[in-house]
């Protein structure tokens, strides 16, 4: 990779310009895994916001799935999943996935992934598999209940041993450049330095959005502070459709603890015979749907949304006490020690449990290249849209999705290294109009209250006034947003607010135009299902407004 320092303002003489052919924004299971597949042909930068372990992929504990067991088959996977995604999966998506899910397990098992493994009757070493929500077979590979942070170790310990690959830690995406000469195709990515607090261009052939969902517009969230959205709303901004962003998958059980923000409790613990129950033990999912404790996601949390709000209960309990000690323990090592350190010990006691949002099942929409309408801009994992999670996500799909959809990506993008695109000038990011702002706390307060409102009015229950509350709330916040950003250098919180009010305003618009309850919508003002549904998709204007350094683009869908 040949980095190019270079002036790129008359009145910063430090600004700097690098260049690479493959630009990755994002360092989870879906970058890391799409830059080991592109490193052997191309000089890759990857940008990640945080450290580079941050995101997450570290926090996925149940593991991937796919047909490892002779038992099993790819159609009982591909059902599995079309029954999960209520009808609105496409199913041509989730059969490439599930073809192609042996492979990127043997792929991530030949770096050394420490998938747990168990011997047979015959003493044969196999992989221990369990079974989670919605799954009709064992086909779960773990590593232990840490699988996000066994992933992410491994692939982050392969990236750094190579010598094409190049990480920016602590860089803010900003937008993506149009290229002038060439509609359709973008010339880079403009980014902060958090570090300097500067902004930089990154000058690149070829981009892929690998930035995972937008979880962090809600209130609870299992979901890293990273997770704002970013690549959903750049891409939106640059000119790219998405689909389906009113399905927001809410995990069922997240830790009700006020010392344990965010952590989750692995719903394969359900797969292993946990079950929900009230404070006094008394069991209830049999009562919503006849798979009980092991119904899909979006059943099971809206089953404990509505039991804590017909008791008045703070949260709903999960019990896998009558399970020998020693068996939780070996296959939930990390969450006992957590709940221990809280004093909580789970072979002897429930875990209080609440709803949080956890994963976004709409996006950037995408084909099974993972390019987006942007001719070189693609996008990989929670922030594309690829047909594959519907109207519900399937669990343990989503680290699946992120290697299955990288290698696609990879193998298109080795495939137009010949493209030849004439270099253009990249107009240079212009803050000579702005100054430091010396009123934070704006950001602070639009920032909590569209967290707040996002729970209460777009949450695991909705209606048709709720939504319009919303949205008209959102319209005033953009305002706002666009005239603080307009006068005030940027800063990461400016940043994540501009991008997470654009995805608010897009859950919304999508809410509001299903006119029936699926899956992760339920509308009670629409509470039956439509007979022929379609996926919700919104194009940006044609006449938006032209993108300049340093300026807010809003778009109407």
């Amino acid at each position: 990779m040949k980095t190019v320092t270079s002036s790129l303002s008359s009145t910063d003489s430090q600004a700097i310009e690098h260049r690479c052919d493959v630009l990755i924004i994002g360092s989870g299971a879906a970058g890391l895994s799409m830059a080991l597949k592109l490193a052997d042909h191309c000089n890759v930068i990857i940008l990640s916001k945080s450290d580079r372990n941050e995101g997450s992929t570290r926090y996925a504990q149940g593991g991937i799935a796919a047909v490892f067991d002779e038992l099993d088959s790819i159609d009982a996977h591909v059902n599995d999943t079309l029954d999960a995604g209520a009808g609105l999966c496409d199913e041509a998506a989730v059969r490439f996935t599930a073809e192609h899910a042996k492979g990127a397990l043997k792929w991530l098992i030949d770096y050394g992934v420490p998938f747990d493994t168990e011997k047979n009757e015959q003493g044969v070493e196999r992989f221990h598999l369990t079974r989670e929500g919605g799954h009709s077979h064992r086909r779960i590979l773990h590593a232990a209940d840490a699988t996000g942070e066994a992933l992410q170790i491994t692939l982050n310990d392969q990236v750094s041993a190579h010598p094409n690959i190049h990480f920016f830690e602590r860089y803010n995406a900003i937008d993506l450049i149009p290229s002038k000469n060439h509609p359709g195709r973008c010339t880079g990515a403009y980014v902060w330095n958090r570090q300097r607090e500067h902004v930089e261009v990154i000058r690149s052939n070829f981009i892929a959005l690998a930035t995972g969902g937008g979880s962090k517009v809600y209130q609870y969230t299992s979901n890293p502070d990273v997770s704002s959205g970013d690549g959903v709303a750049m891409a939106w901004r640059a000119g790219c459709r998405v689909a389906n962003m009113e399905f927001n998958q809410f995990h069922p059980t997240c830790l009700y603890h006020p010392l344990a923000r965010n952590f989750l409790i692995s719903e394969a613990l359900r797969g292993e015979g946990a079950q929900l129950c009230h404070a006094d033990g008394t069991r209830f999912m049999h009562n919503f749907d006849e798979r009980g404790d092991l119904a899909p996601r979006d059943i099971v949390a809206r089953a404990i949304d509505f039991e804590m709000k017909r008791l008045g209960a703070d949260c709903m309990y999960l019990d896998i006490s009558h399970k020998p000690a020693d068996f939780i323990v070996k296959h939930f090592p990390n969450i006992y020690r957590r709940c221990r350190s809280l004093g909580i010990d789970i072979t002897r006691q429930p875990v209080p449990v609440v709803p949080a949002a956890h994963y976004s099942c709409g996006g950037v929409v995408t084909d099974f290249d993972a390019r987006t309408d942007l001719d070189n801009v693609y996008a990989v994992g929670e922030v594309a849209y690829t047909g594959l999670h519907g109207a519900n996500r399937m669990a343990s799909n989503s680290l699946l999705e992120c290697v299955v959809y990288a290698s696609a990506a990879a193998e298109h993008i080795i495939s137009r290294t010949n493209d030849d695109y004439a270099e253009e000038a990249i107009a240079p990011w212009d803050e000579s109009q702005v100054s430091n702002s010396d009123e934070e706390v704006i950001i602070q307060h639009n920032w909590h209250e569209l967290r707040l409102f996002m729970w209460d009015y777009v949450g695991i229950v909705r209606t048709n006034k709720r939504l319009e509350r919303a949205l008209r709330r959102i319209n005033l916040l953009e305002q706002e947003i666009q005239e603080y950003y307009s006068h005030f250098r940027v800063s990461n919180n400016l940043l994540e607010l501009r991008n997470l009010v654009t995805v608010a305003e897009l859950i919304v618009r999508c809410a509001m135009s299903r006119k029936e309850s699926r899956g992760l919508h339920f509308n009670l003002d629409y509470p039956d299902m439509l007979e022929h549904p379609t996926p919700t998709i919104l194009q940006p204007s044609k006449n938006r407004t032209k993108i300049e350094p340093g300026s807010l683009t809003t778009y109407s869908s």
